[in-house]
């Protein structure tokens, strides 16, 4: 079953061909009116259910318009209507919707819902995120990186701030498009130690610096994330906004970068935080053409996995 439920668990050949198409049908959209249906109708008579127990912006309108815009209909749930692990269990759920739908997309926190949902699914399955990693965000950060500076192999990304399910997908995007990647942020959020390994072993430089001025030297892309989840308790996010505060992205550490790096923030943002506004609406931001790869990079997904 072609399910994309991480990046470092799909073959390297079938990512690549997943950032050429979602630029192919990029460009084939330039131009066109934003409600234009594609040329191909790739998802006609296809039923796409997008099931949120997380909130969502950006996943859930570009799952939505994607699906639409190549011809199929979209189920929106919420993981309040399912109530998915309590009434029913989630191997039932999948068992069930997989008579209805033809692909699943999921969001939400746990990684074992994520799992268990593709196990017993009879249909392809799409981590659209959980607490663990973040596939689709990074296709299309890659796809970004791409189309603005070229191959992303060999080239350096630092990651600055808490090593979180984000900076996760980067890593394993690390060892399978073959760039290097700094983490620069407070010990006591470092990334997850097997997801460090695992890049190393796949080839990726992957180095820790504490420094952040230092961590940006010779950077070819600087990446930023929200410092505070929606939830988290205000003990918490005043704890971690003083761990993260010297990791803010500013116009002196962007200075510190090679001077065409990019900036990318997968969003939303807590604009004078985590990032500047002069860094996020800077010559250097790239952040909304990478909101709205999103959409492109979403759809190459969904045709990888319905193999139409």
């Amino acid at each position: 079953m072609p399910h994309f439920l991480d990046i470092h668990t799909t073959d390297k050949s079938a990512l690549r061909a997943m950032i050429d198409q979602a630029r192919a049908i990029k460009d084939a959209r330039n131009g066109l009116p934003k409600a234009t249906p594609d040329a191909e109708q790739p998802l006609a008579n296809h039923m796409v259910a997008l099931i949120f127990e997380k909130p969502s912006t950006r996943t859930r309108v570009s799952f939505d318009v994607g699906v639409r815009q190549m011809g199929g209909q979209t189920m929106v749930l919420s993981g309040n209507e399912m109530q998915l692990g309590h009434g029913e269990t989630i191997a039932d759920t999948a068992r069930v919707l997989s008579r209805y739908v033809d692909l699943i997309m999921i969001r939400t926190f746990e990684e074992t819902v994520l799992q268990e949902m593709a196990e017993y699914a009879s249909v392809p399955v799409i981590n659209g995120l959980t607490n663990r990693s973040h596939p689709c965000q990074i296709m299309a950060d890659v796809m970004t990186f791409e189309e603005h500076r070229g191959p992303i192999a060999g080239r350096k990304v630092v990651w600055c701030g808490d090593g979180n399910n984000v900076c996760a997908s980067f890593l394993h995007a690390a060892g399978q498009f073959g760039f290097d990647l700094t983490f620069t942020g407070p010990e006591a959020l470092d990334p997850d130690p097997e997801f460090v390994a695992r890049a190393r072993d796949q080839g990726a430089q992957v180095e820790i610096i504490r420094d952040p001025a230092r961590a940006v030297e010779g950077a070819d892309l600087v990446v930023a994330d929200t410092w505070v989840s929606m939830h988290d308790s205000q003990s918490n996010r005043e704890r971690r906004h003083n761990l993260l505060r010297p990791y803010q992205v500013n116009d002196a550490l962007m200075a510190q970068a090679k001077p065409d790096a990019l900036f990318m923030h997968c969003l939303p943002a807590h604009r004078e935080e985590e990032v500047t506004n002069a860094v996020m609406d800077g010559p250097q931001s790239v952040v909304f053409d990478e909101a709205e790869n999103r959409l492109h990079a979403q759809k190459a997904i969904m045709r990888y996995c319905l193999g139409v």
